[in-house]
């Protein structure tokens, strides 16, 4: 069985509004995406990496501002600030994924090692702070935590920027911002033809 699977087998015990498995729903789709962009035709590559990129982009703001001020609580600021820490680097990675050439060799390179990475890190989210939230939070909190967290990704920008990253306090002050200018991008971009050029 995948980890994908797994988390997918996890979250399906849980309330669909129970943040843990709207998270571990997440982490499944985000190693799913994963493969479809290394695995995939190659004549979709880009469009499954646009894909990955948004869910990425919105999932990590929403931790951040959701997740991570319960981590410090229950686990230690150490603790938060390790992950904050690891999502800036991520989103560093993705901004610079998001500039390359989706056939070129550097991309798959850097896709590689940047899918390692993010593994790693969901499985210390799922290790370390997820199976806190479960023993100290009841399903009500965690179903409210569910619902702040749907709430934030609605409004969260969809593309990486680093400047904000690991800082909640940048995410609330800049995000809804970068959001309106990420989310009128896609809706440009998504009506473009193959031989646009604007």
């Amino acid at each position: 069985m995948s980890t994908a699977q797994i988390e997918r087998a996890q979250a399906a015990r849980l309330p669909e509004d129970d943040v843990v498995g709207i998270l571990l729903t997440q982490h499944a789709r985000i190693r799913d995406l994963f493969a479809a962009v290394r695995n995939g035709p190659a004549e979709r590559r880009q469009e499954r990496f646009d894909q990955l990129r948004m869910v990425l982009a919105v999932h990590e703001t929403a931790e951040e501002m959701v997740v991570r001020p319960r981590t410090k609580e229950l686990v230690g600021e150490r603790e938060a600030e390790a992950r904050n820490e690891e999502e800036k680097e991520a989103t560093k990675v993705l901004s610079e994924l998001e500039r390359l050439d989706v056939d070129s060799e550097r991309f798959r390179t850097l896709l590689d090692e940047f899918e390692e990475s993010v593994s790693e890190h969901a499985d210390r989210e799922e290790r370390e702070e997820f199976t806190v939230l479960r023993r100290v939070y009841d399903q009500e909190q965690r179903s409210r935590l569910g619902k702040r967290l749907l709430a934030v990704e609605k409004v969260a920008p969809t593309h990486p920027h680093p400047a904000t990253a690991g800082s909640r306090t940048a995410q609330w002050a800049v995000g809804p911002f970068a959001s309106l200018v990420d989310r009128a991008r896609d809706a440009v971009n998504s009506t473009r033809g193959p031989n646009d050029d604007y």
